[in-house]
């Protein structure tokens, strides 16, 4: 087995303590007693302590928090923002020495008498090494580090069962898929050559481009365990000092961060989802420069075109939409009581437009703590996405503390035409209701000149029983207060390339009509 069993029962061991004390928030004495009351200083608390634990069980519990950080349908945000600060602090010789593989794969190719430690992660570690007297970078996975994670995610599947009964009724949805949404990251981030072809497609994506600059990867020296790429330096980008003698500031930079990565999920459909600080640097011309690359994600154009619905919706506060997005989305299931999901997502709107600043993660945290009485989950593909706008947001915060993520997320739509895009998909859609009005439209004339020659003759007659007529004025009035604002929206559309100014006079005229007809005959 392994050793299977015996790390079973080491993480249960571990874990145990923090069960029980998640179990003793909801009955006092675990099996009967009232619900105690836990303050936020403690639920911290207890967050550090299972941070420190994740991290002593190594590199596959580790990626388990990163990845729990960005799912707040399974964890409270206390503990979101805790797992956050998790970082690969992993000695060197976990899961064996990475320069064994280089000699195995590279030994006859490399002078390994140049190698230098760079950096060491969770899964692998980084060396520089002269190749055709150039430095470059060699990123070589851990060599018994897939067994490590392999038995690791048997242990996770094995322990679901266990933890179930502490969850709640609606977290339980997300937690039976969280095994296999783990297993997708974490054997995605074992496979350099995925990683290989994804950061020379995002690099194929920029290239001309002078705000980014991505490593050049060695086709011929990279394999599934080994990344050779371009040797690049740069100033880490939150350093007090990272932008002196450049011809970029900070504030520069973070609106830079956003466009980029925007550009990456939004436009380009493959993205680098790890924007922590350690990934990031900028150069000595003042370019940003992106490292690791383990952690990224293709997106299918429906996913992009679902995830422009959902901010569509979000814009035109349309409450039907919104959870027509966050349904295609897979985030709702398509059986869900939609009207009772539709007033919880008006109360978030109501709730996040009441405040004085809105941020990307209070939108995130609003949104999973209200739709919390609802099965839902977030996919893998979301997942990273969320995580790259919470972790972005945090650093370009950190770059500039007044820096407004949302209004450049906005700025960057607006370039791109979505904005313009929406605003043309509403008049399209008022031209499709004007254009199945005009049968009726164009046979009004006539109706109501045959009406009036029969009214003339006296061959119309009325019959109508005695009605309190208070207010009926008003409901006319109805018809001129609308042919006045459509000839107003006549004037407004007289500036526009396309005639749409026609199809609303013939709209004024008709309720001018209206009104005239009913107020004076």
């Amino acid at each position: 087995m392994n050793g299977f069993v015996s790390r079973y029962a080491l993480v249960v061991i571990r874990f145990l303590p923090f069960a029980i004390a998640f179990l003793r928030d909801r009955r006092r004495f675990v099996l009967f007693g009232r619900q105690r009351r836990t303050s936020e200083e403690d639920h911290r608390r207890r967050a550090e302590r299972i941070r420190e634990t994740m991290l002593a069980l190594g590199p596959a519990f580790i990626k388990v928090g990163q990845v729990l950080s960005t799912r707040p349908d399974i964890v409270p945000p206390i503990y979101a923002e805790t797992f956050e600060t998790l970082q690969d602090e992993v000695p060197e010789d976990t899961g064996g020495d990475p320069q064994t593989v280089l000699k195995e794969e590279l030994g006859d190719e490399l002078d390994l008498s140049t190698l230098e430690p760079v950096a060491g992660g969770s899964l692998a570690f980084v060396y520089k090494l002269t190749y055709e007297d150039e430095p470059i970078a060699v990123k070589v996975r851990r060599p018994k580090i897939k067994a490590v994670i392999e038995r690791d995610l048997r242990v996770i599947r094995w322990l679901i069962p266990l933890i179930s009964p502490v969850l709640r009724e609606r977290q339980r949805y997300s937690v039976r898929n969280v095994a296999d949404d783990f297993e997708e990251i974490l054997l995605d981030e074992l496979d350099f050559d995925r990683e290989r072809s994804i950061m020379a497609e995002i690099a194929d994506n920029f290239e001309g481009d002078d705000r980014v600059v991505i490593p050049e990867v060695y086709e011929s020296l990279s394999s599934e365990r080994v990344l050779a790429m371009e040797y690049l330096t740069g100033r880490k980008i939150t350093d007090e000092n990272a932008f002196d003698g450049l011809n970029v500031d900070a504030h520069e930079m973070a609106t830079r961060i956003t466009k980029v990565y925007l550009e990456m999920g939004l436009v380009d459909g493959v993205f680098h989802a790890d924007p922590h600080p350690g990934n990031l640097a900028v150069t000595e011309t003042g370019r940003l420069l992106l490292y690791d690359f383990g952690m990224s994600e293709r997106l299918p154009e429906f996913i992009q075109a679902d995830i422009v619905g959902l901010y569509r919706a979000l814009v035109r506060r349309d409450i039907d939409g919104l959870v027509e997005a966050l349904i295609a989305l897979d985030v709702l299931e398509p059986n869900v009581d939609r009207v009772e999901v539709r007033r919880v997502l008006k109360l978030v709107i109501e709730n996040l437009e009441g405040r004085s600043e809105i941020t990307w993660r209070s939108i995130i945290t609003e949104l999973t703590t209200m739709l919390r009485d609802f099965p839902f989950r977030i996919p893998p593909n979301v997942m990273l996405l969320i995580r790259v706008g919470t972790v972005a947001e945090g650093v370009c915060r950190q770059l500039d503390p007044e820096f407004n993520f949302l209004i450049a997320v906005r700025s960057f739509l607006v370039e791109q035409g979505l904005i313009e895009r929406e605003l043309h998909a509403l008049i399209e859609e008022s031209i499709g209701d004007l254009q199945r009005s005009l049968p009726a439209l164009a046979r009004a004339p006539h109706r109501f000149d045959r009406t009036l020659e029969r009214l003339e003759r006296g061959e119309v007659v009325v019959k109508t029983e005695p009605v309190d007529t208070r207010g009926f004025g008003d409901r006319h009035l109805g018809f001129a207060v609308l042919a006045g604002a459509l000839f107003i929206a006549t004037a407004v559309f007289t500036f526009h390339e396309q005639p749409y100014e026609i199809p609303v006079m013939v709209l004024a005229v008709a309720f001018l009509f209206i009104y005239l007809i009913r107020q004076y005959i």
